[in-house]
């Protein structure tokens, strides 16, 4: 899930935060149209994933289903799983009743036997975590052997910027907690998320036994020039995501 323009960010700690369920269809909707996703994120996700018929996904972070409906599309036998029950309904409606969708929390153990999946997709989830260690090793877990995990984050140098030119006194080293506030469907909500730096990452991923082999700053896709021109202009002249691809072994 990504950041929706909104009030200035702040490096706090607020009290509540990343309430999905209140702004489910509002978020839901922007999802499906807005260039950050729908022809930035997404679609770059899917040119990494490649082929994925009969491939088992499991889609963590799934949120109401756009990245899980395109790769069912393509073929692919896909579960999701999300933190927001909202979310999930959502989904469901999208994916039809007989779809693999549960409530899960991605900072407990998985509810699936080791190896029951070909391919992992993080769709913009891992900056909600504080700690990458325990998330990784149970998705490294649930990975069957040659398996891969594709992870797309909010890129660590944009984040940066944005905070320093808030004035705010982060240094880019550090795994620091921000926070900004999306206001959709006329509700104003509390998001937070950590921003780390690339070093960390890598280090995360190799500290759990994957291989990186890919690492990606797409741009979005041409279709969004004509659509959002001047978003359009910004993202292909500054990061705004930043993707990897890695294998189990």
């Amino acid at each position: 899930m990504s950041p929706v323009p909104g009030r200035p960010a702040s490096p706090a700690d607020p009290d509540r935060a990343n309430d999905y369920d209140s702004v489910a269809v509002a978020y839901a909707a922007a999802n499906e149209t807005g260039i950050d996703n729908a022809y930035h994120e997404r679609p770059a996700m899917l040119e990494l994933a490649g082929e994925v018929a009969g491939r088992r996904i499991l889609d963590a972070g799934c949120g109401a289903g756009a990245l899980a409906a395109a790769l069912r599309d393509r073929g692919a036998v896909v579960t999701g799983i999300d933190a927001s029950a909202g979310m999930l309904e959502l989904a469901r409606r999208r994916l039809g009743a007989d779809a693999d969708l549960r409530v899960a929390d991605l900072a407990r153990p998985l509810p699936f036997p080791d190896g029951a999946f070909d391919d992992v997709v993080a769709s913009l989830v891992l900056h909600y975590l504080e700690d990458w260690g325990p998330v990784l090793t149970e998705l490294r877990r649930v990975l069957a052997p040659g398996g891969r995990l594709l992870v797309s984050v909010d890129h660590p140098f944009a984040v940066h910027a944005i905070q320093r030119g808030a004035g705010h006194a982060t240094q880019y080293f550090e795994t620091y907690r921000w926070t900004e506030e999306w206001t959709l469907g006329g509700r104003t909500v509390r998001m937070s998320f950590w921003n780390r730096p690339l070093h960390a990452m890598t280090d995360a991923f190799t500290a759990a036994g994957f291989r990186l082999s890919v690492v990606s700053e797409p741009r979005p896709v041409p279709a969004a020039r004509a659509l959002f021109p001047e978003e359009y202009r910004a993202l292909t002249r500054n990061p705004s995501f930043l993707f990897f691809v890695l294998h189990t072994g």
